[in-house]
């Protein structure tokens, strides 16, 4: 809580003194004096900073988040359509580059020093510098508009009415493409990150006694180098998915994805306060919701967390 709270903070007094006035983008530059000194009455825009602050946090306990001055409508009913199209964006992108990045470290960490280990470390680490928006670029031009093996924009095909396993078949096959965006970057981070716990593991008593007892290379590597190296590599998928977010935003601009990123930009744009605040608390409430989980989940990865 210490931390929403914090973050709350944070984000309302920058939205707050961004330049800009919300009242007259709203009148586009047209309203006379009268206009905006009862349009900022209405939002209560005219009251000093400390006092929206403690009437929004008050809103937002009691589960009102506001309404937006551009559509009238209640943030929360804006937002909660589009929650779906973002989770299961940066889940999804969470567990494919967390099963890909993970089976690559350890398939490098098999071959360390051989020219497989060398070959992921080099894509890795390119993979890793290349800016999100240039991938999805890339990705959409070649696969999409040339290739035309995946849709370039959208969740489902224009005029689709199929429900079940076809609908869902359909939204995965549009997904595609925005999900290996933001999994080819984190994939690249964890397969470095889990090659180099694996072989520093691989150093340690416990493994030359796994190896005594006749145990194959493959289960040495795999049953106890990787789970005395995970914990490292869970620290690192908790703390990226700050990142997934902000990744997700791009790309869902970038492949017209109906997720929170058209929203973030349109709000932000038009100086929509109350609905980019909305936006912003979902997000980092996701996150720490997330780190949290991240410290549990230690506890069935190492047991001797659950002995401490």
């Amino acid at each position: 809580m210490p931390t929403v709270l914090g973050i709350t903070l944070i984000t309302f007094v920058l939205v707050h003194i961004a330049p800009g006035d919300p009242v007259e983008v709203l009148a586009s530059g047209n309203g006379d004096e009268a206009y905006y000194e009862f349009m900022r009455a209405k939002y209560q825009l005219d009251k000093p900073l400390p006092v929206q602050l403690w009437t929004y946090l008050t809103n937002v306990l009691r589960g009102d988040f506001g309404t937006s001055y551009l559509t009238g409508e209640p943030v929360f009913q804006m937002i909660s359509p589009r929650i779906g199209s973002t989770l299961l964006l940066t889940v999804s992108s969470i567990i494919v580059s967390t099963i890909v990045g993970i089976m690559l470290g350890v398939i490098a960490a098999l071959k360390v020093g051989k020219f497989l280990d060398r070959s992921i470390l080099r894509i890795s680490v390119l993979t890793a510098a290349a800016p999100s928006f240039w991938v999805a670029q890339v990705l959409l031009l070649v696969f999409a508009l040339r290739l035309g093996i995946f849709p370039s924009d959208g969740r489902n095909s224009p005029g689709f009415e199929g429900s079940g396993i076809a609908r869902v078949l359909d939204t995965f096959w549009h997904l595609a493409l925005p999900l290996s965006v933001l999994a080819i970057q984190e994939s690249s981070t964890l397969a470095r990150l889990t090659r180099t716990g694996v072989v520093d593991q691989l150093s340690d008593d416990h493994i030359r006694l796994a190896r005594a007892k006749g145990l194959s290379e493959f289960k040495v590597v795999t049953n106890h180098a990787l789970r005395r190296a995970l914990p490292s590599v869970v620290t690192v998928i908790g703390g990226r998915v700050g990142h997934i977010f902000s990744g997700a935003v791009v790309v869902e601009l970038i492949f017209g994805w109906p997720g929170l990123g058209q929203l973030v930009l349109s709000s932000s744009q038009s100086r929509d306060t109350p609905v980019l605040l909305g936006v912003l608390m979902m997000i980092a409430g996701a996150v720490v919701v997330t780190n949290l989980l991240t410290d549990l989940s230690y506890m069935l990865i190492d047991p001797r967390v659950r002995l401490r």
